[in-house]
């Protein structure tokens, strides 16, 4: 027989897993990990206000245009991009980011199912996600600790001033993207340890009393 089971710590699990997931999507594509002085640009009379930054896959810089907008991809070929243009340090941070996104992705999956499903191969779905999680937090510090490395490199030099070196931002500030990165990072490591009280709320006395009475939709706070 099929049930379904819903309960408050378990749902709080599955809906923090989710907004820690978009919470590291948006700052793998900020652009405001290190931000500049606010620079202007003219065209045709018309001047345009821009402040140039970077982040670990996207920048902003100098339009080519009025409707031309002043952020766009740091790596336009992928990987595959030169190292002075897109730093050695940054593509592994790129991976190692969307490698604990992945993870978490499967994580939020998993933890749909859980309303149906409390375990996977006679081993408890909420546990398993749960260590998934912990390791999807390790990729993201790395991720996080990587970024800062190539500051000293000429693409953060040529922006920050040539005080810039790792660990040290030079005359930048540290933007949105950076401080989202590390939200999403202690959120995921939060979700691991939730894991473990919502895997008893499932399986509590409770729970188990709404299965012995014939209900299949069982829902407790």
């Amino acid at each position: 027989m099929w049930y379904l089971i819903v309960t408050a710590r378990s749902l709080v699990w599955v809906l923090l897993t989710l907004f820690s997931a978009l919470l590291m999507l948006s700052a793998l594509l900020s652009p405001s990990w290190l931000i500049s002085f606010p620079e202007t640009a003219t065209f045709d009379n018309e001047t345009v206000k821009f402040r140039p930054s970077v982040g670990v896959y996207a920048k902003c810089g100098r339009p080519a245009g009025v409707d031309h907008p002043p952020c766009t991809l740091l790596a336009v070929r992928g990987l595959g991009t030169e190292a002075h243009i897109y730093p050695d340090a940054w593509k592994a941070a790129t991976v190692f980011i969307a490698s604990g996104l992945f993870i978490m992705s499967v994580t939020v999956c998993m933890g749909l199912l859980s309303c149906c499903f409390q375990s996977i191969f006679k081993k408890s779905i909420f546990n398993i996600s749960g260590a998934a999680q912990a390791i999807a937090g390790i990729c993201y510090i790395i991720g996080v600790m990587l970024h800062p490395m190539a500051w000293g490199s000429s693409r953060v030099q040529k922006l920050c001033g040539r005080d810039a070196s790792p660990f040290y931002p030079g005359d930048c500030s540290l933007g949105a993207g950076l401080y989202l990165a590390v939200a999403g990072t202690v959120l995921t490591f939060a979700c691991a340890c939730l894991s473990l009280p919502a895997e008893k709320s499932t399986s509590s006395d409770k729970v188990q009393d709404k299965i012995y009475e014939g209900q299949t939709l069982i829902c407790l706070t």
